[in-house]
């Protein structure tokens, strides 16, 4: 393995993702902002009204986190499925496998690419919140470590659905019935401490629910589970997806077939 020419390759590919996202921003950017600024109109002022305070906050302060963390999934996931797949569409994704640049330079190029999205749109996000309210970042190290890792996760995800996709309907299966009711189901606009036990122990399968729980606990300073196991949870999702990516590549599934 040349390092050398893996390092060009992946700045490589960081760039052309970064053009790539920027030409199109009307899509890429607009969008998702117009969609969680509907959000905090319609979650955090109009029913937060009613709701009151959560965990001592005030909703729209509460919800306010995980909303920037749904903005950054659901971006670097889109991000890397749509990228990915265009690139198996167009078939110039042979020529990144004949190329000398390592499969590991293929998926780290892109998942970068994920990354920025979902950090450009969480960081709109964050700025449309502070018009609808205060924050003050409790614990910054663990909000920037979680977001950035929470992205890494989910544009691993979003590059395994690229691999096994064989059409454009197939890019939106995976984000319409599991990733859009996980989001929803992982605390993003309630505490868990609200759901019967039973409930609370299935909520806890999920693991959404600990990337929006230690991303709150970076900004606000509350959670309802463990840091440490957050942090334990996403960092097996990242070395479990970074290695099934490797061995689908390496297998050519969904791309020698």
């Amino acid at each position: 393995m040349n390092l050398g020419l893996n390092a060009v390759a992946i700045r490589t590919l960081i760039h052309k993702e970064t053009v790539r996202i920027l030409r199109i921003w009307v899509q890429t950017i607009v969008p998702p902002a117009i969609t969680m600024t509907l959000y905090f109109i319609i979650f955090g002022n109009l029913i937060g009204r009613r709701i009151g305070t959560m965990d001592g906050f005030d909703y729209m302060q509460y919800i306010a986190p995980g909303l920037i963390m749904m903005s950054v999934i659901t971006n670097s996931y889109g991000n890397v499925v749509s990228s990915f797949f265009g690139a198996k569409f167009g078939r110039h994704v042979e020529e990144m496998l004949v190329s000398p640049m390592s499969n590991a330079a293929i998926i780290v190029g892109h998942v970068a690419g994920g990354v920025i999205r979902g950090l450009l749109v969480g960081g709109l996000v964050t700025i449309i919140a502070l018009f609808f309210t205060r924050l003050e970042v409790a614990h910054p190290l663990i909000m920037l470590s979680m977001v950035v890792l929470s992205s890494i996760v989910f544009s691993l995800m979003g590059f395994i659905n690229a691999i096994y996709a064989k059409k454009f309907d197939d890019i939106s299966l995976i984000p319409t019935f599991i990733l859009t009711p996980l989001t929803y189901l992982g605390g993003v606009f309630y505490s868990i401490s609200l759901l019967p036990e039973f409930w609370q122990s299935v909520s806890k399968a999920n693991p959404i629910l600990y990337m929006v729980n230690a991303f709150r606990y970076g900004i606000l300073g509350t959670s309802d589970i463990s840091i440490g196991y957050a942090y334990a949870i996403v960092i097996f999702f990242v070395v479990a997806l970074f290695t099934a990516c490797l061995m689908l590549l390496n297998r050519g599934v969904g791309i020698r077939e």
